[in-house]
């Protein structure tokens, strides 16, 4: 169950990324679908967050990407690739 509870805490910080309007809104958008994929609770824990994994990594590389939001993204995949089972 701690894994669930880490990808909750990791949705709520993808909000704040969804939230900022500094941000641009494909990368947003990008966000909002790494968000929706982890909450999908139909998919196995494994594929949700490889799946995440893979979107956030997409948009690290924006070069649109303000550096705060960057920051943001690098730490989320951090704390996503403990949650790998």
């Amino acid at each position: 169950m701690e894994h669930e509870e880490k990808v909750r805490q990791i949705c709520e910080v993808l909000n704040q990324v969804i939230e900022d309007t500094s941000i641009p809104r494909n990368i947003r958008r990008a966000a909002e679908e790494a968000k929706n994929t982890l909450m999908n609770e139909k998919e196995d824990l494994g594929v949700r967050v490889s799946s995440a994994i893979y979107i956030l990594e997409e948009i690290s590389n924006d070069r649109n990407l303000p550096l705060h939001a960057r920051t943001i993204i690098w730490n989320i995949s951090s704390e996503l690739e403990t949650i790998k089972t």
